[in-house]
């Protein structure tokens, strides 16, 4: 099916929805950067398995049949990739058993060599498929065992926690779940016992007590002005909450040569240019405002001068933030030594990712408080401790002892092993909101602690809030605990899963591939990742020692462009480029006959062209893959931002995401010249495109999508020579397949009827904007049809010797398509245009359902399809009318399904 048609829009719909589910979704199991939305995943493996009824002639011999069963899967698709549905059982069986009759009975197991967040092999799992994941990044591969390694090994097991046994059933993993929430309470209360003293309650104005959640510290540093001297504060913002009537801000108070501070409430805060001391050209001094250049702090830090003053502490109050001023016992309570087994290692030598070393911070230890660095390392000595309560509580349980998780075991000490691996994630979890990185947000929505990794970067912060691992709010060891526990309940447990530590290009034969691999720069796993390795490392070294052997994350070999690891861009490119071809050459070597391969990729923007016809990137991984042997069958555009659709990026840049999917070529693979190529073009593309169009495929994914039939023919030859007798390059192909389709398109225009063929043509150089009454006349003249008969239509307006096409929010609300003489495709479109922007889906059918029969809705879907690129650029062009046709186009075949359920109904009910 991923050769021939998805159910795209609803794919992406479901995407986009999927991030804002939070509770028991994988991803919070344990971060990670640029997942593939399970939804899309899903999809994609299931499409890659199961048959096109167009393959099946025997079963379905006409193309009648083929599109009723299509249509079929598009809705079993549709059902399987919305988020409520990820563990309806009856509905993954239905799906399974779709691929058992496509493949014999006998599925080829999936891998995904590089493996990352673990969607791709988590999915395979879900879809009862065999699923192997790899690679290079030891964090990586722990999240990898967490989600299809170990939940399928202890499925259906009741907690060893005493008691806790006999308080329900346990499917899945549920069990395992209910003792990493157990003991990690343990772990939460031991902690207390041992360290609590060191984060005391905050006392309110009324003498009672109240939980801090927080505490805001502003880093200091000298000030340069010997006439001055102060330790200035350096704070990119002094608020702490703007919402509305409990507004909160720190004043600064300058006495003699040092400062205090106090808080303040009510609107009269800081303004502008006043809200912090420093930014990205430098800081002043709120006391003699001295303009203090960046290198004078980044000196100061490097020669171990910078300071931190507490500006604030936020306490928990009754369903608010409770702001209050900094005391001399707040301060002191957080003076304590550093703890002396803090975890080594050195940050990279990466600046654009990693800011921090500039200003003297250059060990992951740097990046933490002392008190910071108690609570973490006291947390990761409970994970062993409570470890060995695990193995105990299991052996009393009956549980025989076995061997460790390490070595393959399923008893009492791999149980122990892997209750002390999600410990260990919620400990890790816990670091990304309990370190010096952390700001506090200040804005109306939030007002909590942001965590480390708000972006794909390191940032240096100069304000940053030191959170309560017992505050109930961001960087809480239970909250932490409890996201684990939630999306370890959840987790499919499907057939027994692998996940190993191994490059690549290692990866062996015998298993079908669907892989997300990195692109060029975008993300340095290996260097961000080290900021969890360490601690990761530190509570589980004895639980994975193969996998966390190492002092840090393996970099060597990993497979992106890093310039600051491989002597600038050029040299970093080519040993990307290099190592991606052999991956997929080695790939190629062992390849399933039967099944497409499917690759994700994934680029930004700004690597496209001025013009946004051309990215380098997405034609360098086109030649890597058709120069490693594969033919490309299909490109499918994925995107998981619906509230940015990008339009009017220009054809081969609109989506986030493109998946491929791939065949070999084969070694005998024929060449052929230009014309050939391009007459094979002209033969083949116009009929997927229609194939395209009358699926369920928006106007703004089709350019993207057409790259697929188009690449298919160039692919699969293994060379294409121009008449100089060079090789013809995928951005020249790309311009080929560009430009059948416009022509494709336009012939198209040549089947709707003179109305629709006059406003077309006035769209495209007025747009719904007026003209002149005697290019107008003109061009009704050429298309056999009278301004007049396209006023009594309802197409235009005239007069004063002006025309102008009537748009849809100026259309008649009451209009009757069952009684209108000279209807046209123009109007039936725009009208439902309207009305699927104001009413929806259903007014929409209604509508359509009262259209008569004489109209072609085949070309009526053709005809917002068109309009989509014609308001997306040119003299129409008009944002929100794209969105609209687009989302018009998107919707049709839903449209279209309902209005007809609606016309039987009411042939029946008359």
């Amino acid at each position: 099916m991923i050769e021939v048609s998805l159910p795209l829009e609803k794919i992406n719909a479901e995407s986009a929805r999927e991030k804002s589910i939070r509770h028991g979704h994988p991803s919070t199991l344990h971060l990670w950067w640029s997942r593939k939305p399970l939804a899309t995943a899903r999809a994609v493996l299931f499409a890659q398995l199961v048959d096109d009824p167009s393959s099946r002639p025997d079963l379905y011999p006409t193309e009648e049949d083929q599109a009723l069963e299509r249509k079929k899967l598009h809705q079993l698709i549709e059902r399987l990739v919305v988020w409520e549905n990820s563990n309806d059982q009856e509905l993954l069986r239905e799906a399974h058993q779709k691929i058992l009759e496509s493949t014999d009975g006998n599925p080829p197991p999936i891998l995904d060599p590089f493996a990352g967040g673990g969607s791709i092999p988590l999915e395979a799992q879900r879809l009862g498929l065999e699923a192997h994941a790899s690679d290079l990044n030891p964090v990586a591969v722990l999240i990898n065992k967490a989600l299809i390694e170990i939940p399928p090994k202890f499925a259906g097991r009741p907690p060893v926690f005493p008691g806790a046994a006999d308080l329900g059933t346990w499917p899945r993993a549920t069990g395992l779940a209910e003792d990493v929430r157990r003991y990690g309470e343990w772990m939460r209360d031991e902690a207390k016992k041992r360290i609590g003293h060191l984060y005391p309650d905050a006392t309110l104005p009324d003498g009672s007590k109240a939980t801090v959640i927080a505490w805001i510290w502003a880093r200091t540093v000298t000030c340069p002005n010997p006439a001055c001297s102060i330790q200035m504060p350096l704070t990119s913002k002094w608020w702490l909450g703007k919402k509305k009537g409990k507004e909160a801000w720190v004043q600064p108070i300058v006495e003699g040569k040092t400062v205090r501070y106090e808080v303040r409430h009510g609107t009269g805060g800081p303004k502008g240019d006043d809200d912090g001391t420093v930014g990205r050209t430098g800081a002043r001094c709120i006391a003699c405002d001295t303009s203090v250049e960046l290198k004078y702090i980044r000196a100061e830090g490097r020669a171990g001068r910078l300071s931190a003053a507490l500006i604030a502490t936020v306490a928990e109050g009754k369903r608010t933030r409770i702001y209050l001023d900094p005391t001399p016992e707040m301060e002191s309570a957080a003076s304590v030594p550093v703890p002396a087994s803090v975890p080594p290692g050195n940050l990279p030598k990466n600046p654009r990712d990693f800011k921090t070393p500039n200003y003297g911070m250059t060990t992951f230890a740097d990046l933490f408080t002392p008190r910071q660095l108690t609570a973490l390392t006291t947390f990761s000595d409970l994970v062993g401790e409570a470890r060995e309560q695990v193995l105990a509580d299991a052996l009393v349980a009956g549980i025989p002892h076995g061997d460790r998780l390490d070595a393959g075991g399923g008893g009492a000490e791999a149980y122990a092993d892997a209750v002390a691996t999600y410990l260990g994630f919620a400990l890790s979890r816990m670091t990304n909101k309990s370190c010096t990185i952390c700001s506090w947000d200040s804005s109306t929505k939030m007002e909590a602690v942001r965590s480390v990794f708000a972006r794909q970067a390191l940032p240096m912060t100069w304000d940053f809030a030191e959170s309560n691992p017992w505050g109930g709010s961001g960087g809480d060891f239970s909250d932490d605990v409890m996201w684990v526990f939630r999306a370890l309940a959840r987790t499919p447990c499907g057939p027994g899963g692998e996940a190993i530590q191994q490059s690549a290009g290692k990866s062996g034969p015998g298993a079908l591939l669907s892989t997300d691999p990195p692109y060029y720069d975008n993300i340095g796993y290996s260097d961000l990742s080290d900021f969890f390795y360490v601690w990761l490392r530190r509570s589980l070294r004895e639980v994975h020692p193969s996998i966390l052997s190492t002092m840090l994350v393996p970099k060597a070999d990993e497979l992106v462009a890093n310039p600051y690891r491989h002597d600038g861009k050029e040299k970093a490119h080519k040993f990307f480029e290099d190592g991606f071809r052999e991956v997929f050459a080695r790939a190629r070597g062992t390849a399933l006959p039967d099944f497409p391969i499917a690759v994700y990729y994934a680029f930004k923007q700004q690597d496209t062209s001025s013009g946004g016809e051309a990215s380098n990137g997405w034609e360098t991984l086109l030649e890597g893959m058709i120069g490693s042997g594969w033919a490309i069958t299909a490109t499918w555009p994925m995107r998981s931002e619906l509230g940015n659709r990008m339009l009017s990026q220009g054809t081969n840049a609109l989506a986030s995401s493109i998946v491929l999917a791939l065949r070999p070529r084969p070694e005998d693979a024929p060449s052929t010249d230009r014309r050939g190529f391009l007459n094979a073009l002209k033969v083949e593309l116009p009929k997927k495109l229609r194939d395209l169009q009358q699926g369920s495929i928006a106007p703004v994914d089709l350019p993207q999508a057409a790259i697929g039939p188009g690449m298919a023919v160039y692919s699969r030859y293994s060379g294409v020579y121009e008449d100089d007798g060079t090789k013809m390059t995928v951005r020249t192909a790309l311009q080929q397949i560009n430009a059948i389709l416009d022509e494709v398109l336009s012939a198209q225009e040549n089947d709707f009827d003179p109305e629709t063929r006059f406003a077309l043509a006035w769209f495209k150089s007025n747009g719904f904007a007026v003209g002149k009454f005697g290019d107008a006349e003109s061009l009704s003249n050429a298309r056999g049809v009278s301004l007049d008969h396209l006023e009594r239509s309802g197409i235009l307006t005239k007069g004063g010797g002006k025309v102008a096409l009537i748009g849809p929010t100026d259309l008649p609300e009451d209009y009757a398509p069952e009684s209108d003489a000279l209807i046209s495709q123009w109007e039936v479109v725009l009208h439902l245009a309207r009305v699927l922007e104001s009413d929806g889906i259903p007014a929409a059918a209604a509508l359509l359902g009262r259209v008569p029969g004489s109209v072609d809705r085949d070309l009526c879907k053709e005809l917002a399809a068109l309009l989509f690129r014609l308001s997306d650029s040119g003299p129409g062009k008009n944002t929100q009318l794209a969105i609209a046709f687009n989302a018009l186009g998107a919707a049709w075949n839903d449209i279209a399904a309902a209005a007809k359920s609606a016309g039987q109904q009411l042939s029946i009910t008359d």
